[in-house]
C-alpha cells in the first residue's frame, strides 16, 4: 500500500474504514479460493491482502483510543 493510499484511510470514518474492512475480507475470500483451485497467477497478492486488512484494524484501534499519528 501506498502512502498516499494509507494517508487516504486514516481520513476516512469508522464507518467507511468498517465497509473498507469488509471489502477487503471478501478479496480475501476470492484470492484464497482462486489459490486452492489453482487459478491464482500471483500468490503474494494472499499476503498483500492479508497486511492490508491488518492496517485498516490499526486505523480502527487507534481512531478508539484516539491516537493520532503522522
Amino acid at each position: 500500500m501506498k502512502a498516499s493510499e494509507l494517508k487516504a484511510l486514516k481520513e476516512k470514518t469508522r464507518e467507511e474504514l468498517i465497509e473498507e474492512l469488509a471489502e477487503l475480507k471478501a478479496e480475501l475470500f476470492k484470492l484464497r479460493f482462486q489459490h486452492a483451485t489453482s487459478q491464482l497467477e500471483n500468490p503474494l497478492k494472499l499476503k498483500e491482502c492479508k497486511r492490508n486488512i491488518a492496517r485498516v484494524h490499526t486505523i480502527i484501534r487507534e481512531k478508539e483510543l484516539g491516537i493520532n499519528r503522522n
